[in-house]
């Protein structure tokens, strides 16, 4: 569908809401078979655990989310702020997408107004948004919609910000002017692979979530945790930065966000291991208000805090 709204506009009113980048990918240009190759051999290999949602046949095919669905607008959110966890093992560390208010309040209020000023220029336009939402493979566009590639952790890493960004993207029937997908350029480093302490990297671009610490503190609901992660865990209670805090794109072009939303609520930054441990349910429920951090519930918090209190000795 052809309307009277421009690809440059569309881009001046997303960073307008407060987007720092935005690209384009024509969904018939990158009908790209090696991205769902990929997402079928890493099933195949048992490497999603137990997130079953990740089989969600909708997520081979961006059209079973739209059928009419011509363009994927793709937008990329800067939330890093230079704060620094303290060295010390009686302190539990909270990965930094959980430091501030929940990534998906902002995201969503902020798609919301793009896809309902897209929706303005016609009755048959159609704009579905989603930010780690819905079946699509976020990363996969990003990098065709030129936003930035994704590493050999995993995460996509952008040139001006690393990948200290979340991801968004809105689908609709209107057609716009593609933007160049972006190439990938890890090249021959190897230190997020050489730092995760569980090895859950198994080859660069594959990471096995049955050996990830921010699978295991975030998704995994058994009452323990598997004993050969334990021994590994370095005080993480809530995610893992460990790959992100390592790579070098993060080191040098990581900026402060202008979204003070995610600047930090100042008891996430360095909670201590022992009163995580003991954290109640109405103490878990009033202190973690608005946040990405009410996914890991109130007795997983205590699992994961007890986990490390006994691996560093220290009694609970």
């Amino acid at each position: 569908m052809k309307v009277s709204v421009s690809s440059s506009q569309l881009k001046q009113k997303s960073r307008s809401l407060g987007f720092q980048k935005v690209g384009i990918a024509t969904v018939n240009a990158a009908a790209d078979s090696s991205a769902v190759e990929h997402l079928q051999e890493w099933l195949a290999l048992g490497y999603h655990a137990e997130m079953e949602w990740m089989k969600n046949p909708r997520r081979f095919d961006i059209r079973a989310c739209m059928p009419e669905v011509e363009s994927v607008i793709c937008v990329a959110l800067n939330y890093y702020t230079p704060h620094q966890r303290p060295d010390d093992s009686q302190y539990a560390k909270v990965s930094r997408y959980g430091w501030g208010r929940d990534y998906h309040k902002v995201m969503h209020k902020k798609l919301k107004a793009l896809t309902n000023w897209l929706q303005e220029f016609g009755e048959g336009v159609q704009a579905r948004y989603y930010a780690d939402t819905g079946p699509v493979q976020d990363k996969v566009w990003a990098q065709q919609a030129g936003i930035g590639w994704i590493a050999k952790n995993g995460n996509v890493i952008t040139p001006e910000y690393g990948s200290w960004v979340f991801l968004g993207e809105v689908l609709t029937n209107l057609e716009f002017a593609p933007d160049e997908p972006q190439t990938e350029h890890c090249g021959t480093c190897t230190r997020c692979l050489d730092a995760c302490p569980t090895n859950a990297i198994t080859k660069p671009f594959v990471v096995d979530a049955n050996r990830c610490i921010a699978y295991h503190t975030i998704e995994n609901r058994s009452q323990e945790l598997p004993e050969d992660i334990k021994p590994h865990l370095e005080g993480w209670v809530a995610g893992c930065d460990i790959c992100q805090d390592v790579c070098p794109w993060n080191q040098r072009f990581a900026q402060e966000t202008d979204e003070p939303q995610f600047q930090p609520y100042p008891w996430n930054v360095a909670p201590t291991l022992r009163e995580l441990a003991e954290i109640s349910d109405d103490e878990w429920n009033q202190r973690f208000p608005a946040s990405a951090l009410r996914r890991i519930k109130p007795e997983m918090l205590r699992r994961n805090a007890r986990a490390n209190l006994e691996q560093f000795g220290i009694s609970n």
